[in-house]
């Protein structure tokens, strides 16, 4: 890859961290649930910025700030995601297996996601699911 796309890339892992980061924020709902331990961001295809957060009930039918990004972005009526990153108070966090697997199914294109592991490390969303079949 050349210089100039990787330095293009890394910005892009910056800003996607730091939106995320800016959504970051834990907040108590009723009795011990909670709202915004995880912050998410994702660039789409078309460059669009879109954040989401966490939202962990007892009952178990909250959702990751992925799900809540990817809601974001299709209301823009776009399904392709060219970068996503997850925050949490201790630094960033791998997308869980129902987050990757919703990033799959909403467009084939979404295998070549660049999935921000660290400061330094970047893979594919189809690495993270060597075995996914559509």
């Amino acid at each position: 890859m050349p210089c100039k796309e990787i330095d293009k890339m890394f910005s892009d892992v910056e800003m996607l961290i730091n939106a995320a980061r800016k959504v970051l924020g834990e907040f108590s709902l009723v009795g011990e649930s909670c709202a915004g331990s995880v912050g998410a961001a994702i660039k789409s295809s078309s460059g669009k910025i879109y954040t989401g957060i966490c939202i962990d009930v007892q009952c178990g039918i909250g959702f990751c700030a992925e799900h809540a990004a990817i809601s974001e972005m299709l209301k823009s009526r776009e399904t392709v995601i060219d970068f996503v990153v997850a925050v949490g108070k201790s630094g960033i966090i791998s997308p869980c297996g129902r987050c990757r697997e919703l990033m799959m199914q909403i467009d084939k294109k979404n295998a070549e996601t660049k999935v921000i592991l660290d400061t330094n490390r970047v893979v594919f969303l189809k690495e993270l699911l060597p075995e996914h079949h559509f």
